[in-house]
C-alpha cells in the first residue's frame, strides 16, 4: 500500500509540474485544435508539432537569415583582405619613408 502512495505521489507532483510549466495548457489547445479540426489530418503527429512550434520563426524568416549572414561573413572576408593589403601598402610607405629620413641627400 505505501509503494502506492508514493507512486501516486509522484505523479501528482509531476502533473503540478507540468501544469506550472504551462505543458498541460499547451497540449489541451493542441488537442482541442485538432478536435475542432473540420478535416482531420492524416497525420496527426505532424499536426500537433506543427502547432506546437507555431510561435518559432518562420522557415522562410530562417532561411532569410540564413542568406544573410552568409552574405555578412562573404563581406567580412573581403574586408579583411582589404585591410591586409592596407596594411602591407602602409609598411612599404613607411620603410620608403624610413629610407628618405636616413639619407636626406636621396631625396633631393
Amino acid at each position: 500500500m505505501s509503494t502506492y502512495k508514493a507512486a501516486e505521489s509522484k505523479r501528482e507532483e509531476f502533473r503540478k509540474y507540468l501544469e506550472k510549466c504551462g505543458v498541460l495548457d499547451n497540449l489541451t489547445k493542441v488537442l482541442v485544435a485538432l478536435y475542432e479540426e473540420p478535416e482531420k489530418p492524416n497525420d496527426a503527429l505532424s499536426f500537433i508539432k506543427q502547432q506546437m512550434t507555431a510561435g518559432g520563426p518562420e522557415t522562410a524568416d530562417v532561411e532569410a537569415l540564413r542568406l544573410e549572414v552568409a552574405q555578412l561573413q562573404q563581406k567580412n572576408e573581403e574586408l579583411e583582405h582589404t585591410v591586409l593589403e592596407l596594411k602591407q601598402q602602409l609598411s612599404k610607405f613607411e620603410v620608403t619613408q624610413e629610407a628618405g629620413e636616413d639619407n636626406p641627400d636621396a631625396a633631393v
